[in-house]
């Protein structure tokens, strides 16, 4: 598991940083970790303005972030995006508002959150840079909507735990309110039956000219399938192991996953992914199923003499290459309406997808939000709708000829 390495935050004790944006150590703490009798002699005098029956054995407003991190209800890539928000609103607090986090008022954190909005051009570079190069910066541009709500989220949730722990003796977070974002009625991120076909046929007709290409056909023809009959989520598919996918002997399949919050979940696997699988292993030299004790990763890199795992953002990118393949298709053929939605669309396309489909078809709503792994049934209820034209030509027929005026 691995968890950015981002330093040390605003303390009075300790010497200002030699870079704006020099990294606050925010890793996750060890286990059972305690202050030592050393730390709390040396930071003696922090303990002015913490309440006397605090359950916390923070001293600086790192400790405590790092703390709030650490305290079970994070999974691992929540870890990291919160890592990343926290880093963000630590270093802000150090360099523009120069305040600890005890000193924070509400107008503060509103102030903060129209930072967000439209940082400053030295806190923005389009290019990644490593956090252990003196150019980076902790933003590529404004944040959307969401994504400071999002930002929000995490920094108000670190406010909260402070205040329940006793490090800050009130929270000005709990009188901020969240970033509104504009929310749809109902699902339509989705590609059609016809559009993912499309997709599916465009990938048969690639030539697999070297090994590694018809590793990364077969691959990708996996992943295609996978995601459009489970409905899984990006992360869930690429952290899956081979011996994910197994029988209990009476002819049903399964793949285990790890959703949000590490919670278990087993995901159906019908006939046509089960195919792919075979010919994906065979592809890899690997026999058509793996034990279940196999830890080999389920998606694994075709230019790799080894099985090593793709990352997430690897496969996100496959899934939008084959899109983009299928995209050129659907517009030779004259069919400008496919080809818009699938330049657009992602591997999360084809989760709504497979939920819309599902709904549609009279699957159970309980039955849905328990393979989706929504926490709140009313997340599921988003895909029960019939698709535009689906409405359209229900409409019409209804009719049957009658001029209703």
């Amino acid at each position: 598991m691995k968890y950015c390495t981002i330093l040390v935050i605003h303390s009075a004790f300790l010497p200002m940083p030699v870079t704006k944006f020099e990294l606050i150590d925010l890793r996750p703490l060890p286990p059972d970790s305690r202050a030592s009798a050393e730390r709390r002699q040396r930071d003696i005098e922090a303990l002015r303005g913490i309440a006397e029956d605090a359950i916390t054995d923070a001293r600086t407003d790192s400790e405590i972030a790092r703390e709030f991190i650490s305290h079970g209800e994070l999974g691992p890539k929540s870890i990291v995006n919160t890592q990343k928000e926290l880093f963000r609103f630590l270093t802000w607090c150090r360099e523009e508002v120069r305040k600890p986090l005890r000193q924070l008022s509400v107008a503060d954190l509103n102030a903060y959150k129209e930072f967000l909005r439209a940082p400053p051009p030295d806190w923005v570079s389009t290019t990644k840079w490593p956090r252990s190069d003196e150019r980076y910066r902790p933003f590529s541009g404004p944040l959307s909507d969401a994504s400071r709500r999002q930002a929000m989220i995490a920094v108000k949730g670190l406010m909260a735990f402070a205040e329940q722990t006793g490090y800050l003796r009130r929270d000005p977070g709990a009188l901020v309110k969240n970033v509104k974002t504009p929310t749809a009625s109902r699902v339509t991120r989705y590609l059609t039956q016809d559009a993912i076909g499309l997709a599916l046929a465009t990938l048969e007709a690639t030539e697999g000219k070297t090994p590694a290409a018809q590793r990364r056909r077969a691959r990708d023809r996996f992943l295609l399938v996978a995601f459009a009959h489970t409905g899984a989520r990006l992360n869930e598919i690429v952290n899956a192991r081979m011996g994910a996918i197994y029988t209990e002997g009476n002819g049903r399949w399964w793949l285990d996953v790890l959703g949000k919050g590490g919670k278990p979940r087993r995901l159906p696997v019908p006939p046509e992914m089960l195919a792919a699988f075979r010919q994906y292993r065979a592809a890899f030299g690997l026999l058509p199923h793996a034990s279940g004790f196999d830890e080999t990763p389920l998606v694994l890199s075709s230019r790799s003499r080894g099985l090593a795992r793709i990352t997430d953002e690897a496969a996100s990118d496959a899934i939008k290459a084959l899109f983009a393949a299928a995209a050129s298709a659907a517009a030779a053929n004259g069919d400008a309406d496919t080809a818009a939605n699938l330049r657009q669309a992602s591997a999360h396309w084809l989760r709504h997808s497979m939920l819309t489909n599902h709904a549609n078809n009279g699957v159970q709503l309980k039955t849905l939000q328990e393979t989706a792994g929504h926490a709140n049934i009313a997340t599921t209820a988003a895909y029960l709708h019939k698709t535009d034209n689906e409405r359209h030509d229900e409409i019409l027929a209804s009719l049957n000829g009658k001029n209703i005026l």
